[in-house]
């Protein structure tokens, strides 16, 4: 995965399932384990990265990815709770990270929600201080944070948002 090409931001198909799901596995454990726990990053690998979940995701137009010489490395899915529109997924690759592909995937994820969407929000684990920094160098302040269940207070979930000007949003734009 060494090249030099630039990353291309598309709209999953059906045929990056299984690679999206093997990118959730290769790079979401590693990531989340010294964060949150291996149990727990386990959980989010089971629970969000397996194909049902992400097959129903492409489905509905929800992903993007970004990927070099035919591999993903990175991938954004937005969707919603009640109405709000919220990014649940947003992964680059390590190699990848600092060049620019996190905000580009999140350009395109803005770029898919209807004209009217007015704000954006984002979740993160309390545990993920790079998540966090990052999404607030992109405009996006701390709303709320939900205990987790279990106690473990890296599991409580920071709820961020972001306005959205009327202009940003560009629908059918990937």
């Amino acid at each position: 995965m060494a090249s030099s090409a630039e990353p291309v931001v598309r709209d999953a198909r059906h045929d990056d399932v299984v690679a999206i799901c093997r990118f959730g596995e290769a790079h979401v454990r590693p990531h989340y384990a010294p964060l949150i726990g291996a149990a727990a990053a386990d959980e989010q690998v089971r629970r969000w990265w397996n194909e049902t979940h992400v097959a129903a995701a492409v489905a509905g137009g929800l992903v993007v990815v970004a990927e070099v010489d035919g591999h993903v490395v990175g991938v954004g899915q937005r969707g919603r709770r009640g109405a709000d529109h919220v990014v649940y997924k947003l992964y680059v690759h390590p190699r990848h990270r600092g060049r620019g592909l996190g905000p580009r995937l999140l350009d395109v994820l803005t770029g898919q929600l209807p004209s009217d969407a007015d704000r954006l929000y984002i979740e993160h684990f309390v545990g993920n201080e790079r998540a966090g920094a990052f999404y607030e160098r992109e405009g996006f302040t701390v709303e709320r944070i939900e205990p987790s269940p279990t106690g473990d207070p890296r599991l409580g979930v920071v709820w961020r948002a972001r306005p959205l000007a009327a202009s940003a949003q560009t629908p059918g734009r990937a």
